[in-house]
């Protein structure tokens, strides 16, 4: 019988650190199902509540992020910080992992940082295009690196990286919904054209206002028909922007998280969405045309990063955050109309995906894990 394996995986704060996490986690349950898997993320952050949702039990860190504008108020977070590794290392000696997989997050920092200073081999996932500072420094001591992207050894040890690319929700990828069928979902039209326009979990402010902006326009083209997920800060001022419309706009569904992205994807013939690197993996996989607005408040600037590498091989369209109350909407809709430049986009981001990135992500994680149980055995022998 084999050795029962124990992994640790940290990290969180978006959806872009959790979905593919907890993708990695039923990847490592479905080649062993024995396995004991423990998340370790923020507290107060979305992964508390969507780990447990996902069936996978979560301790949080009193961890927070460095606030980049306001020094002063930096001493709090340190003080976190030391809170957050002592905190980690206690879980460690009482979990006694045999590897722990950080995914990104403030949560994934400490966790891993302590685990290697413990002797527990450790596997970092870069989702991003451009490595952020924690991964860099956390790759010092990582056993293995798996990432989405080509030429990554600018930032990481070559005999370290495996090129897996980035895990995705797998009901995505299995689902198997028609275009008409999702669009009745949403009780909107199957004989018209569809703009699936998602910020991310949280939302996004530009692209929120952007819309309110051109709700005119939308109610003008009645052809077309959105598809809007708001955020749920951003939700109430959306709804009551489109109560003050002029007329009703019936060609137009308003959500502050749609809980059901497989239908979303299937109705969408254009998503306009942020640079996220879990989002731009979903569109590879699935093939969707995208007009991509990558946010400004992101460390070393990624998500414009990740942008570029897909806007360089003609996969996507991209419009600066402070040009989209301009640009982003008329792009929209010209493209929507446009067969050809639709075809195109969706064939030239389809090459550009990775699948089974979960189970080879997986695949490594195990690898890693018995090689410490069969040397945990040896020293007993």
């Amino acid at each position: 019988m084999k050795k029962e394996l124990r992994i640790i995986i940290s990290g969180g704060g978006t959806g872009g650190h959790i979905f593919p996490a907890i993708s990695i986690a039923n990847a490592i349950k479905e080649e062993r199902p024995n396995a004991k898997i423990l998340f370790v993320g923020a507290e107060g952050r979305m992964e508390m509540q969507r780990v447990p949702d996902a069936g996978y039990e979560i301790i949080g860190l009193p961890i927070a992020g460095f606030d980049r504008k306001h020094l002063w108020k930096n001493i709090a977070v340190l003080v976190k910080l030391a809170r957050s590794q002592w905190k980690a290392r206690r879980i460690i000696k009482q979990f006694k992992p045999q590897v722990a997989v950080g995914v990104g997050g403030y949560a994934s920092g400490p966790t891993l940082k302590t685990a290697a200073m413990m002797g527990i081999p450790t596997l970092i996932q870069e989702q991003n295009s451009y490595a952020g500072v924690t991964n860099k420094l956390l790759a010092k001591k990582a056993y293995k690196i798996c990432v989405a992207y080509e030429g990554m050894e600018r930032f990481f040890p070559a005999n370290k990286i495996s090129l897996t690319g980035n895990p995705v929700r797998q009901n995505l990828v299995r689902a198997s919904l028609s275009k008409v069928e999702a669009l009745k979902q949403f009780g909107l039209d199957p004989h018209k054209k569809t703009i699936l326009i998602i910020g991310g979990s949280l939302g996004a402010r530009t692209i929120n206002n952007t819309l309110l902006e051109a709700l005119p326009t939308i109610q003008a083209n009645s052809e077309i028909q959105v598809i809007w997920q708001t955020g749920k800060m951003y939700f109430h001022q959306v709804m009551k922007g489109v109560k003050a419309a002029s007329a009703p706009i019936d060609h137009l569904y308003v959500t502050d998280f749609i809980k059901d992205m497989a239908a979303a994807y299937a109705a969408a013939d254009l998503v306009i969405s942020r640079a996220g690197a879990g989002s731009i993996s979903e569109f590879c996989l699935l093939g969707k045309p995208v007009i991509l607005v990558p946010s400004p408040n992101v460390a070393e600037d990624h998500q414009t990063k990740n942008a570029l590498a897909l806007v360089q091989k003609q996969a996507a369209l991209f419009v600066r955050d402070d040009e989209a109350e301009k640009a982003l909407v008329p792009l929209a809709l010209s493209t929507v109309k446009d067969e050809g430049k639709l075809t195109e986009l969706s064939r030239q981001i389809a090459q550009m995906a990775l699948p089974n990135s979960a189970a080879i992500i997986a695949h490594e994680v195990i690898n890693l894990a018995e090689q410490t149980a069969h040397k945990s055995t040896k020293k007993l022998q």
